[in-house]
C-alpha cells in the first residue's frame, strides 16, 4: 500500500475512536423541568437517577441534572426552559405538564425531549402517533383506556351507596378529554359524575371554591383527574376529610397527603425508563425514532388512617388488592 492510502487508512480507522473517546469524556447535562414542587418530585427524580446509574451515569462524574420546577404555574414554564438552555443542556426531562412539555420544545430548536406522564401525547400536539412520535419529542404516557373506569368502580366498592362522584378537572384540553371518558363510564356503576373545574394553579382558594360547588352538588365523593389538584392535594384532602367526602387520585402522592385512595400507573416506573430514552437519545437515536411507551405497571394506594377519619370501613376485598396501604 502507498503511504499516502496508508495514512488516509489510519486515519479513517482512528476517527472513530478518537470520537468514542471524546463521548467516553464528556459530562453530559440534563434539564428537567417539572410542574411540580421539588417535595412532590423527590421519588420521581430518585427513581430518573436510579435508571441513569444503571446505564452507567454517574452525577457529578459524566452527568449533571439541572432541576427547575414550576409549583403548578404554566406562565412560569417558558421563563424557566429558558433558563435551562442557558445551561447548555443537552437533553430535557419533562414531567407530563402540556406546557412544560411545550415550553422545553419551543425554548431551542435542537435540544431533545423527553416527557414522563403525558396522559395523552397526540391530543396534545407533541405526536404523530405512538409507533412514530416524530420531531424531537418522545417519551411516557401515564395513560391506559380502563383508568378512568376502574377509580370510579374503586369508589364503588369502598362504599357501594354513593351515587353522586365529583371530578376535579383543569379545563384543559387533555383534562376535558378525562372528563368526558369518566362521566361516559360512569352510568355503567349507577354513578352520576359532576363535573367541577379549578384553574389548577398557586391559588389555594381556587380549591376552597370547589368545595363550595362539591357541597352544593351533594357530592358524596370526589375524583381529582391527573395533576388537577396540582401543589394543593394537602388542601384538598383536608376539606374533603372535613366534608366526608372519598376521594381518589391518580398518583400514590395523594394517599400520602391523605386522600382515601390512588391508582395509577406507577410513577417512579416511569421515571425509571424515562432513563434508558435519555441513554438512546444521547447515544445518537433520534427521538422522532423512539415509540411512546404506555404504562404498564399500576399501584393501588390505600390510606387507612383516612378511612378511620371518615368513619369509613374499608372491604377487606380492597385491602388485600392494594399495592401499599397506608396506616
Amino acid at each position: 500500500m502507498r503511504l499516502g492510502a496508508l495514512t488516509l487508512a489510519l486515519v479513517a480507522f482512528a476517527l472513530p475512536l478518537a470520537a468514542e473517546a471524546q463521548q467516553a469524556g464528556k459530562v453530559w447535562r440534563i434539564g428537567v423541568l417539572s410542574g411540580y414542587s421539588p417535595d412532590l418530585d423527590k421519588r420521581n427524580l430518585a427513581a430518573l437517577r436510579d435508571g441513569l446509574r444503571d446505564l452507567g451515569y454517574v452525577e457529578g462524574t459524566n452527568v449533571i441534572i439541572e432541576q427547575r420546577h414550576g409549583y403548578a404555574r404554566n406562565e412560569k414554564f417558558p421563563e424557566l426552559a429558558a433558563e435551562l438552555v442557558r445551561l447548555k443542556v443537552d437533553i430535557f426531562v419533562v414531567h407530563g405538564f402540556p406546557a412544560a412539555i411545550r415550553a422545553a420544545e419551543q425554548a431551542s430548536r435542537t435540544i431533545p425531549v423527553v416527557f414522563v406522564a403525558n396522559p395523552d401525547p397526540i391530543g396534545s400536539g407533541f405526536a404523530g402517533s405512538l409507533a412514530r412520535p416524530g420531531g424531537r419529542v418522545s417519551g411516557l404516557s401515564d395513560s391506559h383506556s380502563d383508568l378512568l373506569a376502574k377509580r370510579l368502580q374503586l369508589l364503588r366498592e369502598a362504599l357501594p351507596s354513593i351515587s353522586r362522584v365529583a371530578v376535579l378537572h383543569t379545563a384543559t384540553a387533555v383534562s376535558l378529554s378525562q372528563l368526558r371518558d369518566t362521566q361516559a363510564a360512569a352510568p355503567a356503576l349507577r354513578l352520576t359524575a359532576l363535573a367541577v373545574s379549578i384553574r389548577g394553579g398557586p391559588d389555594p382558594t381556587d380549591i376552597d371554591r370547589a368545595f363550595t360547588t362539591i357541597r352544593r352538588e351533594r357530592a358524596e365523593a370526589l375524583n381529582v383527574l391527573g395533576a388537577a389538584a396540582g401543589i394543593h392535594t394537602t388542601r384538598v384532602a383536608e376539606l374533603a376529610v372535613k366534608s366526608r367526602i372519598l376521594t381518589i387520585g391518580t398518583t400514590r402522592s395523594g394517599p400520602e397527603r391523605g386522600y382515601l385512595m390512588s391508582y395509577g400507573a406507577n410513577f417512579q416506573e416511569l421515571y425509571r425508563r424515562a432513563a434508558t430514552y435519555v441513554d438512546k437519545i444521547l447515544k445518537g437515536t433520534k427521538p422522532a425514532d423512539l415509540p411512546i411507551e404506555q404504562p404498564t405497571k399500576f399501584e393501588f394506594v390505600i390510606n387507612m388512617k383516612t378511612a378511620r377519619l371518615l368513619s369509613l370501613t374499608v372491604p377487606q376485598s380492597l385491602v388485600l388488592r392494594a399495592d401499599h396501604v397506608i396506616d
